[in-house]
């Protein structure tokens, strides 16, 4: 919890949205997490998030995810702020999940949108109002992902829920529609904390006040992102503009079939990771996807980041 404190000041820069690994028989597996962990704080991820999206949080129990929450924040040890996706489609899940984010010294809870249940805008609204009430020194990021939830934050209701709550600092922001960042970052102020979820906006928010990336692309070239940022920051909008364009392969590779599908067969291939195994619903790569794959991975391999010295033992 070294950075909880303060998290307008930390919480920036590139944030590894990290996949959870499983074992081949489709356990947790704690092991490759803490490979992970110290590959990617090698690799210059300024931060690290887990169970997002990409970290197939609807196929795993609340123990289980608890349990990855305390094995990151272990590994982690205080080197890089940790901000850990605590939000389910059930309000005690997900108050007892942060919890244990909160016991296990997380810096920051990501919650994402209610799923499934549609809620209205003032009932999202008294979602995360109760939830920041619950946990008064937690800060909270909420985030907004559309095309899995079916339900959309409403500019409005991000500007009334960060204007209410001091521990309400940012949102991540999983939609193609730019105007909606917009309108966001213009009723909320400059002081929430932005990010995109989808890949090949990222480097185009920070034009209009983004603070950085929580990107799933990490997962396979952490090195790349975190350079990106860097070369945006020192204002070599030269060098940040090549790295977006040359990882455009990478980001096309992640989707090939669902993710985190591609990337943990990749890092599997790698041996960062000691298997490919996904939770049904999703399905390990097909054969057309992993040609698919691999052609990107060529294309992009100039970009990708070894992981060389963090070999794991299967």
């Amino acid at each position: 919890m070294k950075f909880r404190s303060d998290p307008q000041q930390h919480l920036k820069g590139s944030l590894a949205a990290m996949f959870t690994p499983f074992t081949a028989t489709g356990d947790v597996d704690h092991a490759s997490l803490r490979n992970m962990v110290e590959w990617q704080i090698a690799s210059g991820s300024a931060g690290i998030t887990i169970g997002g999206s990409t970290g197939e949080p609807s196929a795993q129990s609340v123990e289980e995810r608890a349990a990855a929450i305390r094995t990151t924040a272990e590994a982690i040890g205080d080197r890089v702020p940790f901000m850990a996706g605590t939000g389910t489609a059930k309000l005690a899940e997900t108050l007892e999940l942060t919890q244990a984010a909160v016991d296990a010294g997380a810096d920051a809870s990501m919650i994402i949108t209610p799923y499934y249940s549609r809620p209205t805008q003032e009932a999202l609204y008294r979602w995360y109002a109760t939830i920041a009430t619950e946990f008064p020194d937690m800060p909270f990021v909420i985030y907004n992902v559309p095309s899995r939830t079916a339900v959309d934050m409403a500019p409005e209701t991000v500007a009334r829920l960060f204007r209410d709550f001091d521990n309400i600092v940012g949102i991540k922001e999983t939609t193609k529609d730019f105007e909606h960042f917009s309108r966001v970052m213009h009723l909320a102020g400059k002081d929430l904390l932005v990010w995109s979820g989808i890949e090949l906006l990222c480097l185009p928010l920070m034009a209009i006040g983004g603070v950085g990336f929580i990107s799933a692309l990490a997962n396979i070239a952490p090195k790349a992102s975190a350079d990106m940022y860097k070369a945006w920051m020192e204002g070599d909008f030269e060098t940040a503009r090549a790295i977006h364009y040359g990882v455009h392969p990478l980001v096309d590779l992640l989707f090939v079939e669902t993710n985190p599908a591609p990337s943990k067969w990749l890092m599997a291939e790698a041996g960062l990771i000691s298997s490919d195994h996904v939770r049904p619903p999703l399905i390990t790569p097909t054969d057309a996807g992993l040609k698919k794959i691999n052609e990107l991975m060529e294309a992009g391999r100039e970009y990708l980041t070894p992981v060389d010295g963090f070999q794991i033992a299967k």
